[in-house]
């Protein structure tokens, strides 16, 4: 009798166990949502560099010796203002035999024989000071280097260009200063394109509407281009809808413990949310279920048991 016990209590608690492993799992609403309006904005960043429109050489016309540079980097530069005193070779010799001899003909000699100006051949400024007084120089040389203003290139994808029109304003910061943000307007982009690790990329030119302080020659800048944007879309969270077979689906509320499966069409997306065209109506509720079952399964197998006394 006392064995017959033994086992129904071992079949009772055998039945239990089952009844918590096996039940069927319960589906309970882990979050919810309806639709909302929103504007949606898609955009992507490339890569750009600060850089002259124009970048000028400024090179003397003969070999010969720097004898003043009258300009720092930095410096406005308006066209025909002399911006290099320079000594031939036969002039340099000459002034330096004449200081050996004395001061009175050095200044006999500086008289008669003047140094060459070299003067600036555009409006500008000064990007580059490469010699000092005192160094020689030959025509292939370039003391100075000018600019005529400063501009952001970029190199585009073209699978990006369609998104890209002459006039269009671009956002950009630098990326010695991303707390910076500043605006430019597209002015010219490439006819010609190159390619670039495959790539074949185009580029464009970029004239910002206001230069921030630090803007330096050669600096890189990150800009950020709108693919598409819309606004008032009616929007969920992209995180609510599943992709079936190709087929993009939500599942909604349909009463208390209801609920079933509408298959949507989509338009655009930023990632985060997602344009919903048809399948879901204003006062539908969009759930994401999660299985109950499981939870309190775990829940009753982890319990621990009670000891045997002994």
């Amino acid at each position: 009798m006392k064995k017959i016990l033994i086992i129904l209590v071992i079949l009772i608690a055998a039945g239990i166990a089952a009844f918590f492993i096996f039940r069927p799992a319960k589906q309970v609403v882990d979050k919810e949502t309806q639709l909302e309006k929103r504007d949606l904005r898609v955009e992507f960043r490339e890569t750009g560099q600060v850089t002259p429109r124009n970048r000028l050489e400024i090179k003397p016309p003969f070999a010969g010796r720097i004898e003043e540079v009258l300009v720092q980097e930095g410096d406005p530069i308006k066209k025909g203002e002399v911006i290099i005193w320079m000594s031939s070779s036969e002039r340099a010799a000459m002034i330096d035999a004449a200081r050996a001899i004395g001061d009175e003909e050095y200044q006999r000699w500086q008289t008669i024989y003047k140094p060459t100006p070299i003067v600036a051949p555009m409006n500008g400024f000064l990007i580059l000071r490469q010699n000092e007084p005192g160094q020689t120089v030959t025509p292939t040389d370039a003391p100075l280097v000018m600019a005529d203003d400063l501009i952001v290139e970029a190199s585009v994808d073209e699978t990006d260009l369609r998104y890209i029109k002459i006039g269009d304003r671009l956002s950009m910061y630098l990326d010695a200063y991303p707390d910076e943000t500043f605006t430019g307007v597209v002015e010219h982009i490439a006819y010609e394109s190159t390619v670039v690790s495959n790539v074949t990329v185009y580029t464009i030119k970029i004239r910002p509407d206001k230069k921030p302080k630090a803007f330096r020659s050669g600096m890189t800048a990150t800009i950020t281009v709108a693919a598409e944007s819309k606004k008032d879309a009616m929007t969920i969270p992209s995180s609510f809808i599943t992709d079936k077979n190709g087929k993009k689906t939500v599942v909604v509320r349909k009463g208390k413990n209801l609920f079933e499966t509408r298959e949507i069409k989509i338009g655009m997306t930023d990632g985060r949310f997602t344009e919903i065209l048809s399948g879901v109506g204003e006062n539908d509720t969009v759930v994401i279920l999660r299985t109950a079952g499981v939870a309190k399964a775990r829940s009753f197998m982890s319990r621990p048991q009670p000891q045997k006394k002994s």
